[in-house]
């Protein structure tokens, strides 16, 4: 069986939730959950002040797109493509492309999680990104985000960097 990998499939605007419904619905009518796992609508929450009154709602990170997380073939492709409300897949004429791993990271969706040995206080290397080379004490550990906050010396002075868990590794 081929890998599952995550697709941005293009909807008209307000209808990503009614999607979403409707391929979870075909997805259960033809039995096809152990090709397409997930069906996503990536939202945020976002506080706004209106007249005094602070008000917390849900916003779309991107209207008018659902993420589908599934093992390409003719049969989900014809599932998705076809269903009320798709315009069609991300992706040079009708060929879908799926998102990379760095396109996946930055959405804050991860297919596994890294463990880490490392607590706040401890001092790590940077292995990887355009801190390589340096050191720092953390400061924050995001579980969640899988991110390490450490201060590194910038211009004689300490200066808050977010690193992602696999581009830093615990000193001895």
């Amino acid at each position: 069986m081929s890998e599952a990998n995550w697709y941005v499939v293009h909807t008209y605007s307000g209808y990503e939730n009614k999607v979403k419904t409707n391929i979870e619905q075909s997805i259960e009518n033809r039995k096809l959950q152990n090709q397409i796992l997930e069906v996503s609508v990536p939202t945020q929450e976002v506080v706004e002040l209106k007249n005094g009154v602070r008000k917390v709602s849900e916003k779309k990170l991107f209207p008018g797109y659902v993420l589908i997380n599934m093992v390409m073939n003719d049969d989900t492709w014809y599932v998705v493509r076809n269903t009320r409300g798709v315009t069609g897949f991300v992706g040079p004429g009708s060929k879908p492309v799926p998102l990379t791993a760095e396109e996946m990271f930055t959405l804050g969706i991860r297919s596994e999680k890294v463990s880490i040995d490392f607590a706040e206080g401890d001092t790590v290397a940077v292995i990887g990104g355009v801190w390589a080379g340096t050191a720092g004490q953390i400061k924050r550990i995001d579980e969640g985000r899988q991110t390490v906050t450490i201060n590194v010396d910038m211009f004689g002075r300490e200066t808050p960097v977010e690193l992602n868990f696999n581009e830093v590794k615990k000193m001895n």
